[in-house]
């Protein structure tokens, strides 16, 4: 795989590309002005839109502001990212009639980028990477080269293009070797919040993130595969692939808390998606403010899936069978409805699955239905206006109230835990006298307004709600970090794509809840898609070789039987482990840091969380100024201090490890303690260092 670049005054850095193959600086020449021709296209693009005049084309001013909003967003979608490459490859398609794939493509020249670019005429000058042609970029090879004749990857310092390294797949003698310009991408140092990956992305990793939009896919993914990623570029792709559809019905994207949610947060706004909602699972279920929390005991059997069917039976509890006839004055008539005919409509209606309020908002209408069908035997000719009046009617109104009560999910749910005798009677063959004595508060609230709700309570409300309301399905959901939750969580969420389709992510061995998912297909049927395919990405392109093979040495303690990941990156001297006396155990973190600091990039110094006001205070008194997670990197503040419960989904170039020992006793259980550590061992890109006073774990000794 041949590399050039030009003759530069000083050696190229990595980013460059030089690898010291004979420079062609006037195809590097031509590349440049292809890549300053795009800029300028796309410069005329946006122009062109800003440029468009509205004031007359629609008929009313909610359309106009419509139109006003789609047009901003245009715009916005147009920017030119001056640090973000405009292309990053180019495809060579064969000259052979109906060689390519693609139709339309033979012979042809594909720049393969984030966006697409035309220029005045309308021709491409960008493809952009979720194009069916540009697709060989990430999967052709030599023994598959899907009619491509060269592939081309493009190295940038800053924005400036400053190499290529070419492959010629139709060249079978052409020596295969890997490709030092992906290396330096995958490796380039991590300065402020996440970065795409549409550059770098792999095979298997393609395969994903372009599978049909129909189906859920679940991703089995160890430290460093890059399933967030993953999950990222597939909603683009979805978005690009079937944008009407998902206009009208929207994706979401859940992570695991508001700092994971700031840092990949400019990953889609990147890839030209700006419409993308992004929440956590409290956010979705924030139907009170949480002021309290649960034991874990307690918490776990709160998020039980046996709680639903704890909670049906409550929801239904206050149905009742009508004793008395229904009497609807008409005019000078009367119109009677016998108990009987009553009972068998409400026994209809709580035999049919379907949800609480449109079986009340349904029954009026059944009512009326059977005045109706009396007031035709006596000869009139009643309408659709009589059969509403008649719905409205207060007696009608008053026997639906007395056998189908209205259900307030917030009150329902404080009674369900304040009540012994209504727990009892809704839990009866699902839940122990003991659960339900562990399901209690202590101190019941006097109100919805008073109640210390924990965060397992909120999404025992939403799943009330949802019993009584359907709750509105998305198009489709990203869930991220997957294995921290409850089968109830699981529940939530699903409500959220039950229409649509998910893309689901998550490491069993990293689950650090006392609920954490044991096996996917479990964790499928709570979320509603028991049909998902499961796929495994267990190649690492992140942490280096050295340390995950560290990391994983803890797999058989808390994944047995998961494969540990593979790294593709070998990083000399990537793992350092300091023992040093407990007295002197923060003057060697506080040394570590500063070693790193020495280094190119972020730097992430994670402890146990009781361990962090220490830290802070050892940081400030020593001058080294840091950030707290999510908060983006600069060159002035590259040092972020990380509380072990938050490390999950973040990646430094440098991470410090404090007291291991710590971190594992700060969990509930030592199974849990060590998927905490194994977490905070697999953050880092280029080096750990693990300062500890403490003995390791058994494994890591």
């Amino acid at each position: 795989m041949p590399s050039h670049a030009p003759k530069p005054p000083a050696a190229p850095s990595p980013e460059a590309g030089g690898h010291g193959a004979p420079p062609t600086p006037d195809l590097l020449r031509v590349e440049r002005d292809h890549l300053a021709a795009s800029r300028t296209a796309l410069r005329a693009m946006r122009h062109d839109v800003e440029s468009l005049d509205i004031s007359d084309v629609t008929g009313n001013w909610v359309n106009a502001r419509v139109l006003a909003e789609q047009i901003d967003a245009r715009i916005r979608a147009l920017a030119d990212l001056a640090d973000t490459p405009l292309f990053f490859g180019r495809l060579d398609y064969l000259h052979a009639p109906g060689a390519a794939e693609a139709e339309g493509a033979e012979g042809e020249n594909f720049y393969i980028g984030r966006r697409h670019v035309h220029d005045e005429h309308g021709s491409p000058m960008v493809i952009d990477w979720r194009a069916p042609v540009s697709q060989p970029f990430y999967r052709a090879s030599r023994t598959e080269p899907m009619d491509v004749r060269l592939r081309r990857r493009f190295g940038y310092t800053g924005g400036e293009l400053t190499a290529y390294e070419d492959e010629h797949l139709d060249d079978a003698a052409e020596t295969q070797v890997s490709s030092r310009l992906l290396q330096a991408e995958i490796e380039r140092p991590r300065v402020g919040p996440m970065r795409d990956i549409v550059a770098t992305i792999q095979p298997e990793q393609d395969e994903i993130v372009r599978a049909d939009m129909s189906g859920t896919v679940c991703v089995q993914g160890g430290p460093g595969t890059g399933k967030t990623a993953v999950g990222l570029h597939r909603v683009a792709y979805l978005l690009y692939a079937h944008r009407e559809r998902l206009a009208r019905t929207g994706t979401l994207v859940v992570g695991p808390n508001a700092s994971f949610l700031r840092y990949i947060e400019q990953v889609l706004p990147a890839l030209g998606e700006l419409h993308v909602k992004q929440a956590t699972v409290d956010g979705l279920v924030a139907h009170v403010p949480v002021r309290g929390t649960d034991q874990a005991a307690t918490a776990t059997l709160k998020g039980d899936a046996r709680m639903a069917l704890v909670l049906r039976n409550a929801v239904r509890s206050g149905i009742r069978m009508p004793t008395e006839p229904v009497m609807v004055v008409r005019g000078s008539r009367r119109w009677r409805v016998a108990a009987y005919e009553l009972e068998e409509i409400v026994r209809e209606m709580a035999a049919r699955d379907i949800r609480y309020g449109a079986a009340r908002e349904a029954l009026p209408q059944r009512i009326a239905h059977l005045v109706l069908v009396r007031m035709e035997h006596a000869g009139e000719a009643p309408d659709d206006r009589v059969q509403d009046a008649v719905a409205r009617n207060a007696a009608v109104k008053a026997a639906v109230k007395e056998c189908w009560p209205a259900v307030d999910p917030k009150k329902l749910v404080l009674r369900l835990l304040s009540e012994p005798e209504f727990l009892a009677s809704c839990a009866d063959g699902v839940l122990t006298e003991e659960e339900q004595r562990l399901l209690l508060w202590e101190k019941p609230a006097r109100g919805v307004a008073s109640a210390r709700w924990s965060a397992a309570d909120a999404v025992l409300i939403d799943e009330a709600a949802d019993l009584v309301q359907r709750t509105p399905s998305l198009g489709h959901v990203v869930l991220d970090e997957a294995q921290d939750l409850s089968p109830m969580q699981y529940r939530a969420v699903g409500r959220r794509c039950s229409t649509g389709s998910a893309t689901v992510l998550g490491d069993l061995a990293q689950g650090t809840t006392p609920w954490a998912t044991g096996a996917w297909r479990e964790a499928l049927e709570h979320l509603g898609k028991p049909e998902a395919r499961v796929e495994e990405l267990t190649r690492g392109f992140r942490v280096p070789r050295e340390v995950i093979a560290y990391a994983s040495r803890l797999l058989p303690a808390i994944a047995p039987g998961l494969a540990p990941a593979t790294s593709v990156r070998e990083s000399r001297g990537a793992l350092s482990v300091r023992q040093v006396a407990p007295d002197a155990l923060d003057a060697a973190v506080l040394a570590a840091c500063r070693d790193s600091l020495e280094q190119e990039g972020s730097i992430g110094l994670i402890a146990a969380d009781a361990r962090l006001p220490e830290l802070a205070a050892a940081l400030a008194a020593d001058g080294l100024p840091y950030l707290e997670p999510g908060e983006e990197t600069s060159a002035q503040a590259r040092l972020t201090l990380v509380p072990a419960s938050l490390a999950k989904g973040l990646e430094y170039d440098y991470v410090v490890l404090d007291d291991p020992a710590a971190i594992v006793a700060g969990e509930p259980d030592t199974r849990t303690g060590l998927r905490r550590l194994y977490v905070c061992l697999t953050r880092p890109v280029s080096g750990l260092t693990v300062v500890h006073a403490d003995p390791l774990p058994d494994a890591l000794v």
